[in-house]
């Protein structure tokens, strides 16, 4: 075999296209490793004692040069990707996937201290994370946000929590140990042809360690002046050969947050929660995941009630109780690299209380998909589901359900095809999602994905995809007295009443998404990635007001909810990692967006126009980590408890010393919102009541065994 030295490095390392047979080494590396065997083989002191051996010591070092030489690139440098799963259902490498995805790691959590999952979001470019009191945020992607943000998809290791009742996710009900997630993919943008409905704006797949990945005990401790304290245990073990699990228990009371006098808003949260998986990774190829979560949850909680008598519309502070359990089990069979099977079952059960009504729902969902390859350019992934969902509701004054009790069948199915047009160098990716819902019945739900990589440093994507965001369980079916006030003299009746009503009859929110984006990569030092995004929304639902019915002792003004709406938004999504020293790195973003209303609509607002996130990660003598993060978010209007609120732009600085004296043991002291007493970040649909989020300080003491 003939070899080749030559001195393009960048172009022969990471584009160069090679004549069969014909290696190209940098003259560099080929020094570098010839000076490394010469020099950190042998000691020094060997190759002095054994200088008599001289001839037989330089040809082992030839030997061994050659060999080197002889090794591909990419093993000469080792160089590390970060592997997502969520953009095509099957490993992909991030900087090589045809669409707008980041990836929040446990290394990112760690770092800045984050004790819930919203919190850790915050960092996702693009991602409108606000937070609107001690126990619920706003949390969306391009746009659309509010306090039951409806179109983003959020999973859980493969389980949807999704809320069917109102949209959105109750994240009250969603506290974790975050050291034993692995990390957290988000897409920005459609991914409705493998995940589904309301997977409209983006996606985010929240992933947990296996229990290998676990052995041991970990005792974890925050105490702050929001955390008070928060205590995780966790414990895993060997059962037998490739048989592992582990289980925890984790105890919180979190503070509650103040108003903008700086008296307590009196939401207070605490809660238990405890847990189990099991791993067993026989040598056959299969892997077998069973695992399930208890929780309990007391919560404070401020909403509006609305009476007919004075003062009609009063703020309550409630204690709810809200407590679920889950249990999910998968079985994945890998027959080769490029050919699998996967089938997963999930349990979900919950009840969640609120001021006059609750929601108990018990959910089954069952899904299968398989892989496989048609020659060398298909690669076929499809998959079928069931899902099975009941619930709940009684009914008050202020909130009606009809019905009371409902069960629901979701029936689904989704092919994909990746198809390579030119190795390692262009791929189409054609999918669709075929659903079937007891609200809108059949939906389809198609994307094509383009991918471009004229050299392994860039990468070029495009998407167009087509979205729907199916209607909940409260915009079919529930009835709102939401607002009671006096009538003039002379009126049919002394009180009028404005009441929201469910439509039964309405259709799908869909979306007509068109994407591209550019990631390149200078020097293994430094990237960039930005996304581009055109977003056409039609049927938006909407509350459209009705001739008023004169009754006695009110008069209802009545409001259907009807597909009255349309929307479009444009943006951009920059973002850039730079390792500037071997001990320092810094990540920046820059997002904006635009959204025109038909016709504008506060219900539908919550689209910050401009965010600017910042990263720095510096590792200090001693084992210590000094981190940095900054969020500056632009002014935004959003739906509010009787009407809406304009949040004033805010920048947040949190900062973090964390000291690892030995392996085991981590201690780490956190200081967030550091440059105000206090601000607020969104405000709430259940009260008028404008909760401030205060500057805190946490303290972590984290221990393993």
């Amino acid at each position: 075999m003939m070899m080749k030295y030559c001195d393009q490095q960048a172009a022969s390392l990471f584009s160069a296209k090679l004549s069969p047979g014909t290696r190209c080494v940098p003259v560099t590396l080929v020094l570098l490793a010839l000076f490394a065997v010469s020099f950190f083989g042998p000691s020094f002191a060997s190759r002095a004692a054994d200088s008599t051996n001289a001839p037989a010591n330089a040809a082992t070092n030839a030997t061994t040069a050659a060999q080197l030489l002889d090794l591909p690139i990419d093993q000469l440098v080792k160089v590390e990707y970060i592997e997502v799963t969520s953009v095509a259902k099957k490993v992909t490498r991030l900087e090589q996937s045809p669409a707008a995805i980041s990836v929040v790691t446990q290394e990112d959590m760690q770092r800045l201290g984050i004790t819930t999952v919203p919190e850790a979001l915050r960092m996702v470019p693009g991602i409108d994370v606000a937070r609107i009191d001690s126990h619920e945020w706003a949390i969306s992607a391009r746009g659309f946000d509010a306090q039951f943000a409806n179109k983003l998809l959020i999973l859980v290791d493969g389980r949807t929590i999704y809320g069917p009742a109102y949209g959105g996710v109750s994240w009250g009900t969603q506290d974790m140990v975050i050291q034993d997630l692995d990390r957290i993919e988000v897409i920005r943008g459609p991914g409705a042809s493998l995940w589904g409905a309301n997977a409209v704006n983006g996606v985010v797949n929240i992933l947990s360690k296996s229990s290998r990945e676990t052995q041991g005990l970990l005792v974890s401790t925050d105490v702050g002046t929001e955390d008070r304290p928060t205590t995780s245990i966790r414990y895993g073990d060997q059962i037998d050969t490739n048989l592992y699990y582990r289980a925890y228990l984790k105890y919180f009371d979190r503070e509650g947050l103040v108003l903008s006098d700086g008296s307590s808003a009196m939401d207070q949260w605490n809660g238990i929660r405890g847990g189990a998986r099991m791993d067993w990774e026989p040598p056959t190829g299969d892997k077998f995941t069973l695992q399930g979560d208890y929780y309990s949850d007391f919560l404070h909680d401020n909403e509006n009630v609305v009476i007919l008598a004075p003062p009609y519309v009063q703020n309550t502070n409630a204690l709810n109780h809200d407590y679920g359990m889950n249990m999910l089990g998968r079985w994945t069979r890998e027959f080769s690299e490029n050919s699998g099977l996967s089938i997963q079952a999930y349990f979900d059960k919950f009840k969640k209380e609120q001021v006059g009504t609750s929601e108990t729902r018990n959910t089954f969902d069952l899904d299968a998909q398989h892989r496989f390859e048609i020659g060398t350019r298909n690669d076929i992934i499809w998959g079928l589901g069931y899902r099975y969902t009941e619930d709940r509701f009684p009914s008050d004054f202020y909130l009606t359900w009809l019905p009371d009790h409902r069960r629901d069948d979701l029936f689904s199915a989704f092919v994909q095809d990746d198809i390579t047009l030119a190795p390692d160098r262009l791929h189409v990716t054609l999918g669709s999602k075929f659903e079937h819902n007891a609200y809108t019945g059949y939906e389809v739900q198609p994307s094509g994905r383009l991918l471009w990589t004229p050299s392994e440093r860039q990468t070029i994507w495009a998407a167009v995809s087509r979205a729907v965001r199916t209607p909940t369980r409260y915009e079919t079916g529930a009835r709102v007295n939401y607002s009671v006030f006096t009538l003039p003299p002379g009126s049919p009746a002394p009180l009028g009443l404005a009441t929201l009503i469910g439509n039964p009859n309405v259709q799908s929110e869909e979306l007509a998404a068109y994407e591209i984006g550019y990631r390149i990569e200078p020097t293994r030092r430094l990237s960039f990635d930005l996304a581009t995004f055109y977003n056409h929304y039609d049927h938006l639902l909407r509350y459209v007001p009705n001739p008023q019915i004169d009754l006695i002792p009110v008069v209802v003004y009545p409001q259907t909810l009807q597909n009255s709406g349309s929307a479009d938004s444009y943006g951009a999504e920059l973002s850039a990692q730079w390792k500037m020293l071997d001990n320092w790195k810094v990540s920046a973003s820059y997002s904006w967006m635009q959204v025109k209303l038909h016709p504008d609509d506060p219900s539908f607002q919550g689209n910050p126009e401009y965010q600017v996130k910042f990263r720095s990660y510096l590792d200090l003598p001693y084992n210590l980590e000094f981190n940095t993060a900054v969020y500056y978010m632009s002014q935004q209007t959003a739906a509010a408890g009787l009407g809406e609120a304009t949040i004033p732009s805010y920048v947040r600085l949190d900062q973090g010393l964390v000291w690892h004296p030995y392996h085991r043991l981590e201690i780490g002291l956190w200081g967030e919102n550091l440059l105000d007493n206090q601000h607020p970040e969104f405000p709430s649909l259940k009260s008028s009541l404008q909760t401030e989020i205060p500057r805190t300080f946490t303290g972590r003491v984290t221990i393993k065994f």
